[in-house]
């Protein structure tokens, strides 16, 4: 419930006081015959209550038949000295007590006039809310004035969990994917709907480019998209850029050897990366300073060496050694 408006109790229901004798007549206490004609009066009273609900729509107004009998009832009570003095106007009828009275938000009622102002229950056997003024049985109360649950929209009756601009059952506010009521390491939002911080980051977080699993810390930017510093490596020997510039290939970092082994471009005299000018025999690149006879180790020129196996030759040596 709100600060502002807390669950009353009624108060106890007062007898009617002692009917007073008329001032010509001689005082006499209080009989037995005094004492029945007021438990009369209020059982009279209840009954018009009751009997006016049912018979609307009669021929004869079934309230007039009983306030002509009260009428009645109290003048022959006048005429034998006894009058019955009213505990108070019921604010719901706006007629005399007599009998039973029923006090409550400041006012009196008979007992069955303090009513739910939604469904018309008699609220005058348990308790009751207040609201501007009015008064309303439990269930009414939290139909019309409660805040709503936003998972299951049903009134919040006791504890109320404010989250996300609106009010939970505190057993409702759970993950949106697993279904996992958060604990001490709270929630993280995505349009308006609440996550365990391992959904969240399953789901939303970008994934890193070598492992595929959530960047949450440090990170690196490269290639379209990002990575674990410990993962942006060579995608061949998987070691580090030590001097800070890799070779990209199909979207993945390369060392410079491994991006050239991959390209095609390894002197096959020295094994290293062939980067400037370059010769090209018989399927295979060289340095133009690797480009050397395997026996004299002379530098061969285009269209004047011979192959045998995978090595290269000068014409001299080829026939010395082969012819």
């Amino acid at each position: 419930l709100g600060a502002d408006t807390t669950a009353s109790a009624l108060s106890a229901m007062s007898s009617t006081p002692a009917p007073v004798p008329k001032p010509l007549l001689p005082s006499s206490p209080r009989t037995e015959a005094a004492w029945q004609l007021d438990e009369l009066l209020a059982d009279l009273g209840h009954t018009q209550s009751k009997l006016a609900a049912a018979g609307q729509g009669a021929e004869v107004p079934t309230e007039s038949l009983l306030d002509n009998m009260l009428d009645s009832l109290t003048r022959d009570l006048q005429e034998l000295g006894i009058t019955a003095a009213p505990a108070g106007v019921c604010a719901a009828c706006r007629k005399p007590i007599v009998g039973k009275v029923l006090t409550a938000l400041g006012k009196t009622w008979h007992p069955e006039h303090f009513t739910c102002a939604r469904c018309g229950q008699e609220l005058d056997k348990g308790p009751f809310f207040e609201q501007g003024g009015q008064a309303f049985c439990e269930e009414d109360y939290h139909e019309a004035f409660s805040p709503r649950c936003a998972y299951c929209a049903s009134p919040i009756r006791e504890k109320v969990l404010t989250a996300l601009e609106q009010t939970w059952h505190p057993e409702h506010f759970f993950c949106a994917h697993c279904g996992k009521v958060f604990g001490d390491e709270g929630f993280m939002e995505r349009n308006g709907k609440p996550y365990c911080h391992q959904d969240f980051l399953a789901m939303f977080a970008p994934k890193c480019q070598g492992c595929e699993r959530p960047v949450t810390d440090n990170y690196l930017a490269a290639l379209q998209g990002v990575w674990h510093i410990e993962c942006f490596v060579c995608t061949e020997c998987l070691s580090g850029f030590a001097s800070g510039s890799f070779f990209e290939l199909e979207g993945r970092p390369y060392c410079e050897l491994h991006f050239h082994q991959r390209q095609g471009t390894i002197c096959h005299g020295c094994g290293r990366p062939v980067t400037g000018r370059c010769v090209t025999a018989a399927g295979r690149r060289y340095h133009p300073e690797h480009f050397v006879c395997t026996y004299c180790l002379s530098r061969l020129h285009k269209g004047t060496f011979r192959e045998c196996g995978d090595k290269m030759y000068c014409q001299p040596c080829y026939d010395k050694l082969f012819v």
